[in-house]
């Protein structure tokens, strides 16, 4: 079912699994201050959302996501505010369009990033901090941002992109600005899979389907048990939280289930949350 309930984004909810796209075709997707506000919105509402287990997250139109939109961030505040004044509503800016990185991660759903055409600046940070990233052929992505005076890091890129490809490879694409071709990220690691474009949504529903067969407790906990694994200080405080949220799924329903359904050998009978 596809819903228009925001002005920037588009819900597609098929069952279990929500294809989420970015909704400014005639912009590219480009980042604008009505898309944060969805953005955040949409995934800070997710949080108590049982019925959807799986986010795909899209572009509309011929890009994933051509950055920030540089139309509404030229547009400077009045000078009369202060030097002051004007920075923390820089900052605010900022921290807000840096929240869509956090809500993303804090989402308990698997985010499956299906991306195609030019994911810059902006969309290359929403890219890398999807959980599992499918591209099309033609994807092009890279730190915008270093290329327009700014840093060339944002959004959380300083942190994802040397996890997933490693420092001196990272610190490359970051001081340069760039681009990273489909070839390239899945030669990298950066990507589970390159695909035709026109067979993203078929790639991305297909990998949403087999994550739907597991227990959905079970995959809200891996996702949070990655996310403070990424950064444990030790095997040992890694291999804790593990110890605890297997014994809490033990506890559910579905973890029984799960054991006596591998045991009778049949297909498990899950519960939604």
């Amino acid at each position: 079912m596809v819903t228009n309930k925001y002005q920037a984004l588009e819900e597609d909810r098929r069952g279990a699994i929500c294809i989420l796209y970015l909704n400014r075709p005639e912009r590219l997707n480009a980042v604008s201050i009505q898309l944060v506000t969805d953005l955040n919105h949409f995934l800070t509402e997710m949080r108590d959302d049982h019925q959807i287990r799986v986010i795909i997250l899209r572009g509309n139109g011929r890009a994933f996501c051509a950055g920030s939109d540089l139309t509404e961030l030229s547009s400077e505040p009045p000078p009369e505010q202060g030097m002051g004044r004007v920075q923390y509503t820089y900052y605010r800016m900022q921290q807000a369009v840096s929240d869509i990185i956090l809500n993303m991660r804090r989402c308990p759903q698997p985010i499956i990033g299906a991306i195609h055409g030019f994911a810059v600046g902006a969309g290359f940070s929403m890219a890398l901090a999807c959980d599992i990233r499918i591209v099309g052929e033609s994807v092009r992505m890279n730190a915008g941002y270093v290329r327009v005076g700014l840093s060339g890091v944002d959004m959380g890129s300083s942190y994802f992109l040397p996890r997933i490809i490693g420092f001196s490879r990272a610190a490359e694409y970051l001081y340069t600005g760039r681009f990273i071709d489909a070839a390239t990220a899945d030669r990298f690691g950066m990507v589970s899979k390159v695909v035709p474009d026109d067979k993203l949504n078929d790639a991305a529903l297909e990998l949403a389907e087999e994550i739907l067969q597991n227990a959905p407790f079970g995959v809200r906990l891996s996702k949070e048990v990655l996310n403070i694994s990424i950064d444990a200080p030790s095997l040992d405080s890694a291999i804790k939280m593990e110890n605890r949220t297997q014994v809490l799924c033990l506890s559910t329903e579905d973890g029984k289930e799960g054991i006596r359904a591998m045991m009778e050998k049949r297909k498990a009978e899950y519960h939604n949350l």
